[in-house]
């Protein structure tokens, strides 16, 4: 069991490593702050751990035994991507009301952090046909199929919630570079860019 761990654990992260929407959503956020990049990743996490849930369960079986399902997720994905990167790169400009409270505006702020990292998770069908794919691939044999692939996927999104916290933790690092105006408003038009150009290629794909 130990060395299907050890195994898993690498297998994690190797996909944690590789770009992909959710990676420049959560240094998007990071951007911002520490706590926004952090809850993202708490939300994004929440998603994984849903998906291997649903995997465990079997119904990620229905999403890819349906083709007009998979495409519906598939636009939805497309267009959640697309109306984050134009938001970051309004936001870019500068952009943003100043009504609200600072209270306020941290809770609003916060939620809609971790909501966004949620939905970008939960809108991406590759998620739920990965999960599917990867995580009976460790389960022990003669181990109980349902609450191992369950426990895999919580070791799967609590592992991902440290691996990722990293990236946050740099970007804070790096707050005194990237807090000059220019440099921030640069590295937010790279990055809304980035996720439109993703959230188009998830539409045209089949």
């Amino acid at each position: 069991m130990l060395s299907t761990l050890l195994t898993f654990l690498g297998a994690c992260t190797l996909i944690a490593a590789s770009p992909g929407p959710s990676t420049m959503l959560i240094i998007r956020q990071s951007l911002r702050s520490r706590r926004a990049g952090f809850l993202t990743v708490l939300g994004n996490e929440t998603g994984v751990f849903i998906w291997g849930a649903i995997a465990a369960l079997g119904l990620t079986a229905l999403l890819t035994a349906s083709q007009l399902a998979y495409d519906i997720m598939r636009i939805a994905g497309a267009v959640t991507l697309v109306v984050f990167g134009i938001k970051t790169l309004l936001d870019a400009r500068g952009e943003r009301g100043q009504e609200e409270s600072q209270d306020a505006q941290a809770v609003r702020s916060g939620w809609a952090s971790y909501r966004s990292g949620l939905l970008l998770n939960l809108a991406n069908p590759k998620a739920a046909v990965f999960a599917m794919s990867f995580l009976p691939q460790f389960v022990p044999a003669g181990a109980p199929h349902l609450p191992t692939m369950i426990g895999l996927a919580a070791i799967w999104a609590v592992y991902e919630v440290g691996y990722y916290g990293l990236y946050v933790w740099f970007v804070g690092r790096m707050k005194k570079v990237i807090s000059r105006a220019k440099v921030r408003k640069q590295l937010e038009q790279v990055s809304g860019t980035v996720l439109v150009l993703l959230g188009v290629r998830m539409a045209i794909e089949s």
